[in-house]
């Protein structure tokens, strides 16, 4: 199978991608197909195309209409153009059923504990969620849970959690969800890397950060 391999620069200025959003290696769109039933049939008019064009996504349906579709291309590890030509015929399809695109509800959340013995902690980790440790990147093996991942330290911090959520979100929707946990009470940390992340805390300094593909 002939392909190569996509940056997230190229893919957002990529025509006919409107649905789709780039989060965390993978693209991802949202549709409304009207009911839970036109949503089943949304679900097998894409697996057929799978299917013919022999590149498989992870497909969500949930109440009462919603299909979320997920495409990597998992042999590179990210975006590839197996992954653009099933997007595009994913959104014709989407589009003949009469199904309407929710392109910024896509996002993804990932665990990271900041620590300086990653390797003391991580098979702990491995047990208790079991995950599969990944070159260091813990994930599901049924790709439901959140990956977990571990950010290196040079000392012990006592003054901040140790344990932060990241939130990757569509690129065009961040401000916007800043500005919403801003307004519930949140507090800048930084925005020293922007617009790669942003990180937040809560009123008790429970930290968060926004993340979107930009300047990666």
């Amino acid at each position: 199978m002939n392909y190569t391999e996509v940056t997230p620069e190229a893919f957002a200025n990529l025509d006919g991608l409107a649905d789709w959003r780039v989060v965390v290696g993978t693209i991802g769109a949202t549709f409304r197909a009207g009911s839970y039933r036109a949503a089943a049939e949304l679900v097998s008019a894409i697996t057929e195309a799978a299917e013919r064009l022999e590149h498989h996504p992870d497909i969500d349906v949930r109440y009462p209409d919603r299909v979320r579709v997920i495409l990597t291309t998992h042999a590179t590890g990210g975006l590839t153009t197996l992954d653009v030509d099933l997007a595009r015929e994913i959104s014709t399809l989407a589009s003949n059923a009469g199904a309407t695109s929710e392109a910024t509800a896509v996002q993804a959340v990932e665990l990271a504990i900041d620590t300086i013995d990653a390797d003391r902690i991580r098979p702990f980790w491995v047990a208790v969620l079991g995950y599969r440790d990944v070159g260091g990147y813990l994930v599901d093996p049924l790709r439901i849970g959140p990956p977990l991942w571990f950010q290196q330290m040079d000392e012990s911090r006592t003054e901040r959690s140790r344990f932060h959520v990241d939130i990757s979100v569509a690129h065009d929707i961040a401000e916007a969800r800043i500005a919403a946990a801003l307004a519930a009470g949140g507090t800048l940390v930084s925005d020293a890397f922007a617009r790669s992340w942003w990180i937040l805390a809560d009123a008790d300094g429970n930290e968060a950060c926004i993340c979107t593909w930009h300047d990666r």
